[in-house]
């Protein structure tokens, strides 16, 4: 899977859930001592514009009030005015609108090609055509089926002939394919209707900005279209000079970009720029690629991984022009041992270096020792020679980066808040063609501030939090508790320690080196306030070292030695409360193989430690007092509480609180595998347990991935009846956190989401015809956006240049009629903070905006696993978790290794494939519990 890494990411939810034993908070005493972080525009006076002032939201609030209330996409009820006012910066540039009208077009190419390689020449040779080119400057294009223009163009059909031959070539060859461009008009994009959605007139509630959003975005990008490599929607990655190369690994290397959006805000447009990271295939030789992976002993044809070889493209000269293919595969045989059947030069069997030498005249140099290469597909093999082909800059690497090409790439994204401003207002705005302002953005009217907006943002202050004993005090998002115990501690009827010994490292502890380190874990709990029976736990040593990868592919017989391990001594003891797996290092089948054991196939709750953690001397009670957050909640017990009036907002009436989440397969794998849905919902009043449903659900035709949870109404029936049982009455209302979810799906969620959690409590309705009817309220909890805050002035800033914990934004850069709003409830540990972006799409609860935010930030202090605030809002950060824990249980269908002959299965067998590994799902032992976390 590639994987893009934001500008100074903090690394996920919280940046870091390490908890129990260190320091616990933040020290920094401010300025006073230090010099203080570095602030972008510190000096520079930042002033809230006339259109955020208290008078002119109230005249949007005043506005939104006339628009006629329903619980579908709420308007926004008011501003939040608790905490304190601070002022930021956001990566927000304001917009002029255009006046317009632009004229909108529909291109349509035949014969169609799917070939984005055979589109970009298709409008290269269009746009050189004499018909074309003096409109050029008047015309935006997608290079695909879009095309806007502020002309209307002088024909209401356009149909151009153009003739494919490719760059270098003089001309068409006699046998080349003639394609027909159409131009088909659609309509005009009319400003005036767009400026009254954004002065929030009432009219208006229900216009859709995007057709003229998605031009105004074709606009702003079209230079970067051309001069950047795009990866997905809105981002486009370009090429380090020489000397500033970033290299992750072998054949592969770090491309900076640039996200950009133009975004509609209350009487203004806005342009969202931000930096953002991704991994690139080194370009160069491929033979010398396939030179520096040689690694084969046996001394055999070099190869590359798969995931490498098929991220890539080749530029090949042998015509005597550049033509460009795409990888298939690295071939096992030489150019001089490939033969094919070929008719133009009458033999059967041809090898591959004897037609180079008679077709293009090429005599290879690497014949014998370099590979040949498929640059069609599996069923028709074009085999060429490696040592011809060139690869090309800009082919993004398709693959999962592994542990140490990941650590690479974050160190280089994450950059402090004032590093990635400058390179935004920089670096970004030359590359993306807007400082100077470039055609064709001047030519449509087009123009954008060049200033940072500044916004007007509140600091909530954190909740008081509660254990059994001990006072504790936040700082930073982060508390300390030492010398104090868990508010419930959970009972330990007994726990077995299965030590896992690997024969690939050369020393393995000893039961004598392990038991101290048993023993201290033990007395962890007890310290923490758990029950925990004294003396030395159950040992099951007697399981032998493991067989490594290459002699047990899958370590499908490791496992099945695990698996026996464990039943065996279910038969001579009674069940433990769980079961401590001691691993040397955490792999791609032990690891989830031990999950899926113990939570599918023999209901045992399991504890990993990773050995050469856990017996560093330095860091062992840091380490312990983790894995103690875990057992305490995987066991029932609570952590810690918030005080009554941080939890007054959820109280108000009988609630439960849902998370729901869907996790979805890598890119490049096997059509057919499905996603995960997991959805988690509170089953008492301190909303701390969070028991979980999951389900794997089939994906569309021809897709990877579906984001619907199809199965929601069973598993919201599940958490319903869970909830009766543990409180003896069902909840009066239903607050649901959707992590996962863009903007783009919001209204389907309400369409099929919704109705399935409304059918869930219908099949509660009474024998005797009382209707349970819960109020229903969905928020949107969004981490996959792009806007950042910066502070000011240091006084408002952590010590790393980051907005604080509280850090709340509903003004300015959030939407004209959406309830919505920023929150960064967590310290950024590393790099540049990212708030999570809640909206509420659905409100049958007429949820306060004060409640609503300070509540949310309160909530984010309740993450059982940490000591630490975290980004996410936990019955959504707990669904995730369930989702990751529901891929250990597919971890064969999801590897990239897939087995030999797997790839030829259909879609059908694929998800039969997943069926059958997924069995019946969680053991009943384990369902009520958070087993997952």
């Amino acid at each position: 899977m590639s994987r893009h890494y934001k500008g100074g990411s903090d690394r996920g939810r919280g940046g870091n859930d390490k908890g129990r034993g260190g320091l616990g908070g933040d020290n920094f005493k401010g300025r006073g001592g230090f010099s203080g972080p570095d602030i972008y525009k510190e000096n520079v006076p930042a002033q809230i514009p006339d259109r955020l002032t208290s008078k002119n939201q109230g005249e949007l609030i005043d506005a939104l009030r006339k628009v006629p209330p329903k619980p579908e996409r709420p308007t926004r009820p008011g501003f939040g005015t608790l905490g304190k006012s601070i002022i930021l910066r956001s990566n927000f540039f304001a917009m002029k609108l255009p006046k317009g009208p632009w004229f909108d077009y529909e291109i349509k190419i035949e014969p169609a090609t799917l070939s984005k390689t055979r589109k970009d020449r298709i409008f290269q040779l269009l746009e050189a055509r004499p018909e074309v080119h003096p409109s050029l400057g008047s015309i935006v294009h997608d290079r695909s089926a879009r095309l806007v223009s502020t002309n209307r163009l002088s024909l209401s059909d356009l149909h151009v002939e153009i003739p494919f031959y490719e760059g270098g070539q003089n001309g068409p060859p006699p046998s080349t394919i003639t394609y027909t461009v159409s131009v088909v008009f659609k309509g005009d994009l009319n400003f005036s209707e767009l400026s009254k959605y954004l002065n929030a007139d009432k009219e208006y509630r229900d216009y859709d900005p995007l057709p003229i959003i998605s031009a105004l975005n074709l606009v702003m990008q079209q230079n970067a279209l051309h001069t950047g490599v795009r990866i997905g929607q809105n981002k486009y990655y370009f090429q380090p000079p020489p000397g500033e190369r970033k290299v992750l690994g072998p054949g592969i290397e770090a491309w900076r970009g640039y996200f950009l959006s133009v975004r509609p805000a209350y009487q203004q447009l806005m342009v969202n720029i931000n930096v953002c990271m991704a991994p690139f295939v080194e370009p160069g030789n491929l033979a010398g690629v396939l030179k520096s992976f040689n690694r084969n002993s046996s001394g055999g044809m070099p190869t590359l991984p798969k995931a490498l070889a098929r991220s890539i493209k080749v530029v090949t000269t042998h015509p005597r022009y550049e033509r460009r293919y795409k990888l298939s595969e690295i071939g096992l045989k030489s150019a001089r041992d490939t033969t094919f059947p070929c008719e133009e030069f009458g033999k059967k069997d041809m090898s591959v270096e004897e037609f180079f030498k008679k077709k293009y005249k090429i005599s290879l140099h690497r014949a014998t020792n370099l590979p040949v290469v498929n640059v069609g597909s599996v069923k028709r093999p074009i085999w060429i020679p490696a040592e011809i082909c060139k690869i090309e800059a800009g082919n993004p690497y398709r693959g999962r980066l592994d542990d140490q090409e990941v650590a690479k790439m974050i160190q280089y994204a994450c950059n402090p808040p004032h590093v990635n401003a400058e390179f935004i207002v920089d670096e970004g705005f030359k590359k993306l063609s807007l400082s100077p302002l470039q055609p064709p953005v001047n030519l449509f009217d087009l123009s954008i501030d060049q200033e940072m907006a500044v916004i007007p943002g509140r600091e909530l202050p954190p909740p008081t939090l509660s254990y059994r004993q001990g006072s504790l005090r936040v700082t930073n998002g982060s508390w300390n508790i030492v010398d104090t115990k868990f508010h419930r501690g959970a009972t330990v009827n007994g726990f077995w320690v299965l030590p896992i010994q690997e024969w690939i490292h050369d020393k393995y502890p000893s039961p004598q080196d392990i038991k101290p380190l048993i023993m201290a874990f033990s007395e962890k709990l007890q310290s923490a306030g758990m029950k925990v029976p004294a003396g030395m736990p159950r040992l099951l040593g007697e399981l032998a070292p493991l067989a490594p990868v290459h002699e047990d592919p899958g370590r499908v017989n490791s496992l099945n030695l695990i698996r026996s391990c464990l039943e065996d001594a279910m038969q001579t003891g009674p069940r433990p409360s769980f079961v401590l797996v001691l691993l040397m290092h955490r792999d791609n089948f032990i690891y989830p193989g031990v999950k899926r054991i113990g939570d599918c196939e023999l209901g045992l709750q399991t504890i990993t430690m990773q050995l050469d953690k856990a017996m560093r001397k330095d860091t062992q009670d840091q380490y312990l007092s983790n894995i103690a957050l875990k057992v305490n909640t995987k066991l029932g017990g609570i952590n810690h509480k918030l005080d009554d009036q941080a939890m007054r907002w959820l109280c108000k009436k009988k609630t439960m609180m849902v998370g729901i989440d869907v996790t979805h397969p890598a890119p490049g794998t096997r059509f057919g595998t499905p996603s995960i849905a997991a959805v988690v919902a509170s089953v008492d009043d301190d909303f701390v347990q969070f028991p979980a449903s999951m389900r794997i659900q089939r994906p569309d035709t021809n897709k990877h991935s579906k984001e619907v949870v199809e199965e929601l109404r069973d598993m919201m029936y599940e958490r319903l009846l869970v909830y009766k049982k543990k409180n003896k009455a069902l909840p009066e209302r239903i607050l649901v956190f959707r992590d996962g979810v863009s903007e783009g799906q919001y209204d389907i969620v309400i369409r099929e989401e919704v109705v399935q959690i409304k059918e869930a409590a219908k099949r509660l309705n009474t024998k005797d015809g009382k209707a349970y009817k819960p109020l229903v309220s969905v928020i949107i909890c969004g981490k996959r956006h792009h806007s950042r805050f910066y502070p000011t002035d240091g006084a408002n800033a952590d010590k790393n240049g980051n907005t604080k914990p509280g850090t709340v934004v509903d003004k300015g850069i959030t939407g004209v009629f959406d309830y919505d709003f920023y929150l960064q409830a967590h310290a950024g540990l590393q790099g540049t903070v990212k708030p999570t972006h809640y909206v509420v799409i659905y409100d049958e609860n007429s949820l306060d905006v004060d409640d609503l935010q300070k509540g949310m930030n309160n909530s984010s202090y309740l993450y059982a696993r940490a000591t630490k605030a975290v980004s996410l809002i936990p019955a959504a950060y707990y669904a995730d978790l369930a989702c990751e824990r529901g891929r250990c249980y597919l971890s064969k269908i999801l590897s990239d290794d897939n087995s030999t002959g797997s790839e030829s299965l259909s879609p059908a067998e694929v998800f039969q494939e997943a069926e059958e590994a997924w069995g019946k799902g969680l053991h009943s032992k384990i369902k009520t519990s958070m087993f997952y976390i």
